[in-house]
Parts: C-alpha cells; sequence; structure tokens
C-alpha cells in the first residue's frame, strides 16, 4: 500500500471525503463558528444565513484541494485576499478562523496527518488575507 502524498492530484480532495465530504466539513465548520465563543468576532463578519457562504467555501475547497473546481463553474473567478478587504481582519480571526477548522476536522474524526497538513496549508490564505487587510485597512493585527 503506497501512502498518499496530500497535494499531489487529488489526493487531498479524495481525502477530504470528495464533494460530500467537503460539504459535510464546511457545514460542521459553520456550526462551530456559530457554537464558539471565541469565533463570535468572525460569526459576525459573516451574514446571518450562511447558504450561500458555505456553498461557496465547500465549492472552493473542492478545486483548492485538487478536485473539481466548482467554484469557478458557479461564482466565477476569485480573488481571497480581495474578497475579504471590506473587513478590518487581524491576526486573531484567522487564528479563530482555523480554529473552527481544526474542531471541525477533529470532531469528524479525520486522520491527524491530513488535519495537521490541511491546517498548515489554510494557514497561508489565512495569514495573507491578514496582511490584505493591514494593507487596505492601515492597521496592525
Amino acid at each position: 500500500m503506497t501512502a498518499v502524498t496530500y497535494g499531489e492530484g487529488d489526493a487531498t480532495f479524495l481525502a477530504a471525503g470528495g464533494v460530500e465530504g467537503l460539504q459535510t466539513l464546511v457545514e460542521t465548520f459553520y456550526r462551530i463558528m456559530d457554537e464558539a465563543e471565541y469565533a463570535q468576532e468572525i460569526r459576525h463578519m459573516h451574514p446571518h444565513d450562511l447558504t450561500e457562504t458555505i456553498d461557496k467555501l465547500a465549492r472552493f475547497l473542492s478545486g483548492w484541494m485538487g478536485g473539481p473546481r466548482r467554484f469557478q463553474e458557479k461564482y466565477g473567478a476569485i480573488n481571497i485576499p480581495h474578497v475579504h478587504s471590506p473587513y478590518v481582519i487581524y491576526e486573531k480571526h484567522a487564528e479563530a478562523w482555523l480554529q473552527c477548522m481544526a474542531d471541525a476536522l477533529e470532531e469528524l474524526g479525520y486522520p491527524q496527518d491530513f488535519r495537521e497538513y490541511l491546517l498548515q496549508q489554510l494557514a497561508f490564505p489565512a495569514y495573507r488575507i491578514v496582511q490584505v487587510s493591514q494593507h487596505y485597512h492601515g492597521h496592525q493585527g
């Protein structure tokens, strides 16, 4: 049996459970964001009705993880930092977002090596969003 190498081809997408697994992951992620005290500031940056937000993140993660480019099929191209530019986002917000994802991955029982890999990869765009926010809003966080 060959070891899975996340980040090659669609290995990450498949390890996440494909389209259905990502849908469950994202729904769990946003439920945690709704419930966790540490996530309330970032929850308030989202619309009350998360239906479209959940759809967008699940579709984005599909292509980002090497699976079908479902976001582009429905919504077109995306520039993640630019989309978040209206919000003042500090490092604490990126950390809360990543913690929601860590909690969702753990709750759903993903293997430890996958959780560590995915969180490491998600940290890049999370902290890039912070940098862009600092540029747009001139804050330090």
